[in-house]
């Protein structure tokens, strides 16, 4: 299948002088229903548009973004499938070395705040283009927020990219009404109905909820909490007002959420003519690609609503799954590919234990203003019915030329408690021998503040694992992703969280040390030093010291980790939480 047009001489083979949409990305262009810039621009051209893709353009002048000319409506922009600044520092702020989105796994490609940058190039080469920014990136710095990188609250990407509209989520709704609406006269000036959008604007709906503004906001933790609570409680797109915000003598106008999409929905988007391969002309493997190219996508949203996690801020917390019927034809039309060997790497989505999961709630959880409906315990009204994810792993078997699934995508292992089916055939058949679950932490306050379940939930999966496995005569093992530094989170903490994994005779690598993503519950809590929720004052890791230690603690087995941690906790003196390691 013939790839979106990355230059005018590839447009022209289409047919095509003239581009109705054109957009940026801070990835390379793998044309694939995994990265979100691809899925969109795939979508506006089933709808009639014309649409090309400028992948990781040269930042340091205006030329690589006129590749393919003026487009007739707008540009659209979006730094890549993840915020540029995680993806090029590490939570101690150093600069990394690699980009997995990037041809030869090479730093170097997008600049930091690439949403911001390649915005303005846009306007050096092409003064009166409408801009349209989104992505990740954009959707979680809609609004004042706390930004790790500078130490303070920024104000709205709108502000400093210079940006004619936002469209936050997953933009597929939002995004093809405003092309459709331009192309039919509109200026992009003039919409400013549209679900899923934030603008800029003298004043906002007359329903709209008034935020603390952002000069309040960065002046006062007090405002900014607020805020942040405020914004949190509006995030339903049934219920949810929109959302208005001063900066100065302007305010940024943030409409209600787009409305989750229906299975229909899911299943023509994820029926696109997209090649799954990366564009013709990159000689070097990409790595992200290399991770997903054997992977299907079931759904997506997440109602876990973990304080640290950008997940239900960008996709929402209600599930939309795609049909059974529409899975296995892309399975199937995977198998068909000439470097498909029968093994499928994934299917799934943010949580695969959540397809086809929903709220039982009389009216859908329309009104529901809930955060997470698994913390602090599962919602009663929580439909955990396993029956259509367990047809779907079933299904993928009767599918010709598949030989293997494996399913490498997160699972809540508090929800396995009641998907005994999927549960039993997980473990059977689609393990691969480690299975990725995520408890973060043991320690009942930390577990609290993470929105994440309790340590009970845990021993109780871990005993149901291991018992399952000896029956099923299997030696498989469980990779629990654990996080050091969340906000809350003392040394004391880690120590016992080291002991915990000690008793229950698990070990870890790899430790994921926290990072404030912007507009999250975690982030909130990490700037103002408060918990949003009850106003408790909490501990807050910030010097590299502290988060040296914790994540070094937790990897005390390790020879080379437990003299460092020794050494600085002596120094610190912090014998006795040596004393406390030494008997682990």
């Amino acid at each position: 299948m013939t790839h979106l047009p990355i230059t005018m001489a590839e447009a022209r083979k289409r047919g095509w002088d003239e581009l109705d949409v054109i957009f940026v990305s801070g990835d390379a262009y793998i044309d694939h229903p995994a990265f979100g810039v691809p899925l969109l621009a795939r979508w506006l051209e089933a709808h009639g548009f014309r649409v090309g893709i400028i992948p990781q353009p040269d930042w340091r002048s205006k030329e690589a973004f006129m590749a393919l000319g003026r487009p007739r409506l707008f540009f659209a922009v979006a730094a890549g499938a993840m915020d540029s600044m995680v993806a090029h520092y590490t939570p101690r702020k150093k600069l990394r070395h690699d980009d997995a989105y990037t041809p030869g796994n090479r730093h170097g490609a997008r600049p930091n705040r690439a949403t911001i940058v390649y915005t303005s190039r846009i306007r050096e080469a092409y003064r009166d283009i409408p801009v349209v920014i989104g992505g990740v990136e954009a959707s979680l710095r809609r609004l004042a927020h706390y930004d790790y990188w500078d130490d303070k609250v920024r104000r709205s990407i709108l502000l400093d990219a210079k940006a004619d509209l936002l469209c936050f989520g997953m933009a597929e709704q939002a995004l093809l009404e405003v092309a459709q609406r331009m192309r039919d006269g509109e200026t992009l000036g003039e919409i400013r109905t549209v679900r899923g959008t934030a603008f800029i604007s003298p004043h906002g709906p007359e329903t709209a909820v008034t935020l603390p503004s952002f000069e309040e906001a960065s002046a006062d933790p007090a405002a900014f909490i607020t805020a942040f609570r405020l914004a949190e409680r509006e995030q339903n797109p049934w219920c949810g007002h929109p959302l208005v915000q001063g900066h100065g003598n302007r305010q940024v106008v943030c409409l209600s959420p787009a409305l989750p999409l229906d299975m229909a929905a899911m299943d023509a988007i994820y029926s696109l003519p997209f090649s799954r391969e990366p564009h013709p002309s990159y000689r070097e493997p990409i790595p992200a690609f290399e991770q997903i190219q054997l992977s299907v996508t079931t759904h997506r949203g997440c109602f876990g609503g973990c304080a640290f996690c950008a997940i239900a801020g960008h996709q929402g917390k209600f599930i939309q799954s795609r049909s059974h019927v529409s899975i296995m034809e892309e399975v199937a039309a995977l198998a068909q590919k000439k470097w498909f060997h029968g093994a499928l790497s994934d299917l799934g989505g943010p949580t695969a234990n959540m397809y086809g999961l929903a709220c039982g709630a009389q009216d859908g959880g329309r009104q529901c203003r809930r955060p997470s409906c698994l913390s602090p315990a599962i919602c009663p009204n929580l439909k955990t019915d396993d029956r259509a994810a367990l047809a779907m792993l079933k299904g993928v078997g009767k599918v010709a030329g598949v030989r293997s699934l494996t399913i490498s995508s997160g699972i809540r292992h508090d929800l396995l408690a009641s998907q005994e089916g999927y549960f039993k055939e997980l473990l059977a058949h689609h393990t691969g021998g480690l299975l990725k679950v995520a408890p973060e932490h043991l320690a009942e306050q930390v577990v609290r503040l993470m929105r994440k379940p309790d340590r009970t939930a845990f021993e109780r999966f871990l005993t149901r694992f291991r018992d399952e496995n000896k029956r099923l005569g299997k030696r498989q093992g469980v990779v629990p992703y654990l996080m050091s530094g969340h906000p809350g989170c003392t040394l004391e903490d880690m120590v016992f969280l080291a002991g915990e994994l000690k008793r229950l005779g698990l070990k870890v690598e790899q430790v994921q040390e926290f990072t404030p993503t912007p507009a999250t519950a975690a982030a909130c809590m990490y700037h103002t030093g408060i918990n949003p929720e009850t106003g408790e004052k909490l501990f807050v890791a910030k010097s590299d010291r502290e988060k040296i230690l914790q994540k070094g603690i937790l990897l005390w087995h390790l020879p080379e980790q437990r003299q460092k941690v020794r050494q600085m906790l002596q120094k610190d003196g912090r014998g006795d939480l040596v004393k406390r390691l030494e008997k682990l």
